[in-house]
This record gives structure tokens, sequence and C-alpha cells, in this order.
């Protein structure tokens, strides 16, 4: 298979708010999110050649949760001689109003 870039990542808030919901139930003092600027993003997608992004799970010097963001190309190969971000804005604490993704609120 390759990447298009037009792949179908459609995702109802109510499968997102169960889904977030199941997370924060086994692992109630986590990190929940993480914020990128849209500079940062569209930087990344601006590289010749890439057609998406791909986010890896990572675990910083402190041990606490980060998101590493690299572009990818239409063979599916992260584009490591490219761009690639970190330094997100992890939720909490910028976490913005209760919803039903970041909290029991609904």
């Amino acid at each position: 298979m390759s990447f298009t870039g037009n792949e179908n990542h459609d995702f109802t808030l109510s499968e997102a708010s169960e889904w977030t919901a199941n997370f924060r139930a086994a692992h109630p003092a986590s990190i929940l999110g993480h914020f990128f600027g849209k500079t940062a993003l569209e930087a990344v997608l601006a590289q010749t050649g890439c057609v998406g992004i791909r986010f890896y799970y990572a675990l910083d010097d402190g041990g606490a949760k980060q998101l590493i963001v690299v572009g990818v190309d239409s063979s599916e190969d992260d584009m490591t001689a490219g761009l690639i971000k970190e330094r997100s804005c992890p939720s909490p604490p910028y976490s913005g109003d209760k919803n039903c993704l970041n909290s029991d609120d609904k």
C-alpha cells in the first residue's frame, strides 16, 4: 500500500469521547494530549514529497510523555532527513475549557 494524503480519518465526537474516557480511566494522572501550533504542522506538511504526518510516542529525559512529529512520504517512509517537531504544549496544564475529550464533563 502507498499513502496518498487522502486517507479516511473520519471519527465521531462520540467515539472520540469514549476512547479518551477509556484512556483517562486507565491512566488517571497522565498527560491527555499535546498541542502543536499550525505553523509547525504546516512546515512539516510543506516539505516536498510529504503527504502526511506521523506521530511517535516518546518519553523525555524526565520520563514525561511526549509526541514526536515527522513528515511521511507516499511510500509510507518517515522523512527523517526533513523537519522533526516536538516541544508540544501538554494537556494538562494547557487544556483549555473542560469538554468530553479532556474530562468527564459532557
